[in-house]
Protein backbone atom coordinates (compact mmCIF):
# COMPACT_ATOMS: atom_id res chain seq x y z
CA UNK A 1 0.00 0.00 0.00
CA UNK A 2 1.10 2.99 -1.08
CA UNK A 3 1.18 5.48 2.08
CA UNK A 4 3.68 8.23 -0.05
CA UNK A 5 2.29 11.85 1.54
CA UNK A 6 1.10 14.30 -1.38
CA UNK A 7 0.62 17.89 -0.90
CA UNK A 8 0.18 20.15 -3.54
CA UNK A 9 -0.46 23.54 -1.49
CA UNK A 10 3.07 24.59 -0.05
CA UNK A 11 5.06 28.46 0.48
CA UNK A 12 5.14 28.82 -3.22
CA UNK A 13 4.38 32.64 -3.14
CA UNK A 14 1.34 32.72 -5.39
CA UNK A 15 -0.57 35.92 -5.66
CA UNK A 16 -2.71 36.07 -2.18
CA UNK A 17 -6.14 37.86 -1.70
CA UNK A 18 -5.88 40.61 0.64
CA UNK A 19 -7.80 38.68 3.22
CA UNK A 20 -6.91 37.40 6.73
CA UNK A 21 -6.57 38.35 10.04
CA UNK A 22 -3.29 37.24 10.00
CA UNK A 23 -1.01 37.98 6.87
CA UNK A 24 2.51 37.40 6.45
CA UNK A 25 3.77 38.52 2.98
CA UNK A 26 7.44 38.17 1.81
CA UNK A 27 8.81 37.76 5.77
CA UNK A 28 12.26 37.70 6.53
CA UNK A 29 13.89 37.30 9.93
CA UNK A 30 17.80 37.18 9.55
CA UNK A 31 20.53 37.25 12.78
CA UNK A 32 23.79 38.36 12.18
CA UNK A 33 25.71 39.03 8.98
CA UNK A 34 28.48 38.00 6.74
CA UNK A 35 29.68 34.53 7.48
CA UNK A 36 27.57 34.41 10.91
CA UNK A 37 24.27 34.94 8.83
CA UNK A 38 21.52 33.07 9.59
CA UNK A 39 18.26 33.31 7.88
CA UNK A 40 15.62 31.87 10.90
CA UNK A 41 12.61 32.80 8.62
CA UNK A 42 13.21 32.54 4.66
CA UNK A 43 10.57 34.60 2.50
CA UNK A 44 7.31 33.55 4.09
CA UNK A 45 3.94 33.88 3.10
CA UNK A 46 0.74 32.99 5.14
CA UNK A 47 -2.81 33.74 5.64
CA UNK A 48 -4.46 32.79 8.88
CA UNK A 49 -8.23 33.80 8.04
CA UNK A 50 -10.83 34.96 10.99
CA UNK A 51 -12.04 32.29 12.97
CA UNK A 52 -9.74 29.56 11.98
CA UNK A 53 -7.88 27.34 14.63
CA UNK A 54 -4.57 26.28 13.68
CA UNK A 55 -1.40 24.95 14.64
CA UNK A 56 1.92 25.55 13.93
CA UNK A 57 4.91 23.07 14.16
CA UNK A 58 7.81 21.75 13.08
CA UNK A 59 11.40 20.41 14.90
CA UNK A 60 13.65 22.43 16.64
CA UNK A 61 15.22 25.53 14.80
CA UNK A 62 12.28 25.26 12.27
CA UNK A 63 11.35 29.02 12.82
CA UNK A 64 7.91 27.80 14.18
CA UNK A 65 8.91 30.33 17.11
CA UNK A 66 10.37 32.71 15.56
CA UNK A 67 7.51 32.94 13.36
CA UNK A 68 5.54 32.72 16.83
CA UNK A 69 7.07 36.21 18.42
CA UNK A 70 6.49 38.14 14.85
CA UNK A 71 2.85 37.12 15.09
CA UNK A 72 2.38 38.09 18.54
CA UNK A 73 4.25 41.84 17.76
CA UNK A 74 7.19 40.48 20.28
CA UNK A 75 9.79 41.20 17.60
CA UNK A 76 9.55 42.18 13.83
CA UNK A 77 10.70 40.95 10.65
CA UNK A 78 14.07 42.04 8.73
CA UNK A 79 11.84 43.00 6.16
CA UNK A 80 8.22 42.59 4.41
CA UNK A 81 5.22 42.89 5.63
CA UNK A 82 2.78 41.44 8.75
CA UNK A 83 -0.82 42.33 7.96
CA UNK A 84 -2.76 42.15 11.75
CA UNK A 85 -6.08 42.84 11.14
CA UNK A 86 -5.09 44.76 8.21
CA UNK A 87 -2.71 47.01 9.56
CA UNK A 88 1.23 46.91 8.84
CA UNK A 89 2.49 46.32 12.48
CA UNK A 90 5.95 44.87 10.52
CA UNK A 91 8.27 48.27 11.39
CA UNK A 92 6.07 49.53 14.20
CA UNK A 93 7.91 51.03 17.10
CA UNK A 94 7.76 49.03 20.80
CA UNK A 95 5.07 51.88 21.81
CA UNK A 96 2.79 51.04 18.97
CA UNK A 97 3.61 47.53 19.51
CA UNK A 98 2.35 47.15 22.72
CA UNK A 99 -0.76 48.71 22.51
CA UNK A 100 -1.55 46.49 19.65
CA UNK A 101 -0.59 43.61 21.63
CA UNK A 102 -2.58 44.71 24.22
CA UNK A 103 -5.81 45.77 22.12
CA UNK A 104 -5.69 42.54 19.46
CA UNK A 105 -3.76 39.40 20.70
CA UNK A 106 -3.86 37.27 24.09
CA UNK A 107 -1.50 34.76 25.32
CA UNK A 108 -1.14 31.61 26.49
CA UNK A 109 2.84 30.11 27.36
CA UNK A 110 3.73 26.61 29.12
CA UNK A 111 4.60 28.42 32.06
CA UNK A 112 1.77 30.28 33.06
CA UNK A 113 3.43 33.54 34.57
CA UNK A 114 0.53 34.11 37.06
CA UNK A 115 1.35 36.43 40.05
CA UNK A 116 0.99 34.58 43.35
CA UNK A 117 0.44 37.24 45.52
CA UNK A 118 -3.12 38.06 43.10
CA UNK A 119 -6.44 35.79 43.24
CA UNK A 120 -7.40 34.03 40.01
CA UNK A 121 -9.71 37.30 39.43
CA UNK A 122 -6.77 39.37 40.15
CA UNK A 123 -4.76 38.06 37.59
CA UNK A 124 -7.51 38.08 35.01
CA UNK A 125 -7.90 41.91 35.77
CA UNK A 126 -4.45 42.90 35.64
CA UNK A 127 -4.50 43.35 31.12
CA UNK A 128 -7.19 45.70 31.67
CA UNK A 129 -5.31 47.96 33.85
CA UNK A 130 -3.51 48.69 30.75
CA UNK A 131 -5.96 48.68 28.89
CA UNK A 132 -7.72 51.33 30.79
CA UNK A 133 -10.53 49.72 31.79
CA UNK A 134 -12.62 51.09 34.52
CA UNK A 135 -12.12 48.73 37.79
CA UNK A 136 -15.75 47.74 37.60
CA UNK A 137 -16.02 46.47 34.18
CA UNK A 138 -12.36 44.92 35.12
CA UNK A 139 -14.09 42.95 37.62
CA UNK A 140 -16.90 41.91 35.82
CA UNK A 141 -15.27 40.75 32.62
CA UNK A 142 -12.86 39.21 34.41
CA UNK A 143 -15.25 37.04 36.45
CA UNK A 144 -17.30 36.24 32.89
CA UNK A 145 -13.95 34.88 31.43
CA UNK A 146 -13.63 32.64 34.62
CA UNK A 147 -16.84 31.24 34.07
CA UNK A 148 -16.25 30.71 30.73
CA UNK A 149 -13.19 28.38 31.44
CA UNK A 150 -15.04 26.76 34.05
CA UNK A 151 -13.24 28.80 37.26
CA UNK A 152 -16.64 30.48 38.71
CA UNK A 153 -16.07 28.35 42.08
CA UNK A 154 -12.23 29.67 42.20
CA UNK A 155 -12.29 33.20 41.84
CA UNK A 156 -10.23 34.27 45.20
CA UNK A 157 -8.34 31.16 45.12
CA UNK A 158 -4.61 32.74 44.60
CA UNK A 159 -1.74 30.18 42.00
CA UNK A 160 -0.43 28.13 45.06
CA UNK A 161 -4.18 27.21 45.45
CA UNK A 162 -4.43 25.58 42.23
CA UNK A 163 -3.51 22.94 39.84
CA UNK A 164 -1.11 22.90 36.79
CA UNK A 165 -4.29 22.96 34.73
CA UNK A 166 -6.39 25.20 37.33
CA UNK A 167 -3.67 27.62 36.61
CA UNK A 168 -3.40 27.21 32.55
CA UNK A 169 -7.18 28.19 32.75
CA UNK A 170 -6.98 31.37 35.11
CA UNK A 171 -4.17 32.17 31.92
CA UNK A 172 -6.82 31.64 29.34
CA UNK A 173 -9.06 33.57 31.02
CA UNK A 174 -6.66 36.13 31.26
CA UNK A 175 -5.93 35.69 27.38
CA UNK A 176 -9.22 36.35 26.60
CA UNK A 177 -10.68 39.38 28.67
CA UNK A 178 -9.63 41.91 26.36
CA UNK A 179 -11.27 40.70 23.62
CA UNK A 180 -8.35 39.89 21.89
CA UNK A 181 -8.75 38.93 17.46
CA UNK A 182 -6.64 36.69 18.04
CA UNK A 183 -5.32 33.92 20.59
CA UNK A 184 -1.70 32.56 20.60
CA UNK A 185 -0.97 29.94 22.70
CA UNK A 186 3.18 28.95 22.66
CA UNK A 187 3.29 24.85 24.03
CA UNK A 188 0.35 25.89 26.10
CA UNK A 189 0.31 22.23 27.30
CA UNK A 190 3.58 21.29 28.15
CA UNK A 191 3.71 21.36 31.42
CA UNK A 192 0.64 19.33 31.86
CA UNK A 193 -0.24 15.93 31.93
CA UNK A 194 -2.54 13.95 29.38
CA UNK A 195 -5.89 14.16 31.28
CA UNK A 196 -4.93 18.04 32.03
CA UNK A 197 -3.95 18.71 28.13
CA UNK A 198 -7.28 17.17 26.77
CA UNK A 199 -9.03 19.39 29.39
CA UNK A 200 -7.23 22.60 27.61
CA UNK A 201 -8.14 21.92 24.27
CA UNK A 202 -11.21 21.53 24.96
CA UNK A 203 -11.22 25.29 25.92
CA UNK A 204 -9.48 26.60 23.02
CA UNK A 205 -12.04 24.27 21.00
CA UNK A 206 -14.73 25.98 22.74
CA UNK A 207 -13.38 29.16 22.46
CA UNK A 208 -12.54 29.04 18.40
CA UNK A 209 -16.35 27.73 18.12
CA UNK A 210 -17.34 31.16 19.78
CA UNK A 211 -15.47 32.51 16.67
CA UNK A 212 -12.23 33.21 18.30
CA UNK A 213 -8.96 32.73 16.26
CA UNK A 214 -7.07 30.14 17.81
CA UNK A 215 -2.88 29.22 16.85
CA UNK A 216 -1.05 27.04 18.89
CA UNK A 217 2.40 26.64 18.16
CA UNK A 218 3.20 23.12 19.47
CA UNK A 219 6.06 20.17 18.81
CA UNK A 220 2.59 17.55 19.88
CA UNK A 221 1.41 16.06 16.92
CA UNK A 222 -1.30 14.92 19.36
CA UNK A 223 -2.30 18.22 20.14
CA UNK A 224 -1.93 19.98 16.58
CA UNK A 225 -4.49 16.76 15.62
CA UNK A 226 -7.36 18.54 17.38
CA UNK A 227 -6.73 21.55 15.15
CA UNK A 228 -7.99 22.39 11.92
CA UNK A 229 -5.47 23.20 9.95
CA UNK A 230 -1.79 22.63 10.34
CA UNK A 231 1.28 24.72 9.45
CA UNK A 232 4.72 23.11 9.21
CA UNK A 233 8.38 25.00 9.76
CA UNK A 234 11.51 23.69 8.30
CA UNK A 235 14.58 25.18 8.11
CA UNK A 236 13.00 29.22 7.70
CA UNK A 237 10.34 27.73 5.24
CA UNK A 238 6.79 26.88 5.76
CA UNK A 239 6.77 23.33 3.40
CA UNK A 240 3.06 22.35 4.25
CA UNK A 241 0.55 25.63 4.71
CA UNK A 242 -2.61 23.61 4.96
CA UNK A 243 -2.03 20.16 6.75
CA UNK A 244 -5.13 18.18 7.55
CA UNK A 245 -5.09 16.18 10.93
CA UNK A 246 -5.18 12.84 8.77
CA UNK A 247 -2.17 14.21 6.42
CA UNK A 248 -0.24 15.36 9.37
CA UNK A 249 -0.38 11.54 10.42
CA UNK A 250 1.02 10.34 7.71
CA UNK A 251 3.87 13.06 7.63
CA UNK A 252 4.09 12.06 11.25
CA UNK A 253 4.49 8.41 10.55
CA UNK A 254 6.39 9.18 7.23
Amino acid sequence: MDNTLTITDTNTPNPMPKTGIIRLEDIFKIYGSGETEVKALNDINLIIEEGEYCAIMGPSGSGKSTAMNIIGCLDRPSSGHYYLDNIDVAQMDDTKLAHIRNKKLGFVFQQFHLLNQLTALENVMLPMVYAGVKPKERSDRAREALIKVGLEKRLNNKPTQLSGGQQQRVAIARAIVNRPVVLLADEPTGALDSHTTQEVLDIFTELNATGITVVIVTHESEVARQTKRVVWFRDGEIVHSHLTPVELNQLVLS
